[in-house]
């Protein structure tokens, strides 16, 4: 199998699009112009929202991904009918970096992340490309690991279906800073601040079937 050339950071960036759809109305002082910001959030991410609509119904899933330049890949199996959409779609990453704990319950808040993409998907059957986006998807879950795992076969190519979303219509919306009281409020004895929420992952736990002498490598 081929491996697809090494992942490159676009050469150009552009500023974010401001459609009717992705501009920011509420707060539009947290609204991010930067597209550097919206690579940082897709890339900062494991996981994405994916909806659709599906007979009618709206349906949000989750969804494994990966960005290449201004491309974004969805990755799942080619039974699921979400990835059958053959309409636009809506992906959506979200990152909770506190709790903000004001002094009244109303001026609560959180300190987050977001990216919102619109789009219509193109279904990728090219095989090169297949793998760049296997590659993308694999490289932002479990980074380095393309390059130690055994690649996919034609025949599992075959049961992997792969979207490719254009970053052209998308929103970034960001929020951190302290909590935001009525002035009356700064007098009460009640702590205020920012609990930091972070993400974490544990020890390793081998396979049971690991043969001795492997190890663990970051």
């Amino acid at each position: 199998m081929t491996t697809p050339p090494p992942l490159e950071a676009s050469p150009r960036v552009p500023a974010l699009s401001a459609t009717e759809r992705t501009r920011v109305r509420r707060h539009s002082d947290r609204a991010a112009t930067d597209r550097q910001e919206l690579y940082d959030v897709l890339d900062d991410g494991r996981i994405c929202h994916l909806g659709v609509i599906i007979d009618g119904s709206p349906r949000v899933l989750p969804t494994g991904y990966g960005r290449d330049g201004d491309t974004l890949y969805l990755h799942g199996s080619t039974g699921a009918v979400s990835l059958r959409a053959d309409h636009e779609i809506c992906v959506t990453v979200t990152h909770m970096d506190g709790l903000v704990l004001a002094r009244s319950l109303f001026n609560h808040s959180i300190n987050y992340r977001s990216a919102v993409i619109y789009g219509r998907p193109r279904h990728v059957t090219d095989p090169e490309e297949k793998l760049t986006g296997l590659r993308a998807v694999v490289e932002n879950m479990t980074p380095g690991r393309w390059d130690v795992a055994r690649h996919p076969t034609r025949k599992e190519l075959a049961a992997t279906a792969i979207l490719a979303l254009p970053l052209d219509e998308a929103s970034v919306k960001i929020r951190q800073a302290p909590p935001i009281d009525d002035e009356e409020d700064y007098a009460l004895d009640v702590w205020a601040g920012v609990l930091p929420v972070r993400e974490t992952l544990g020890e390793p736990v081998p396979d049971p079937r690991l043969r001795p002498g492997i190890r663990y490598s970051e």
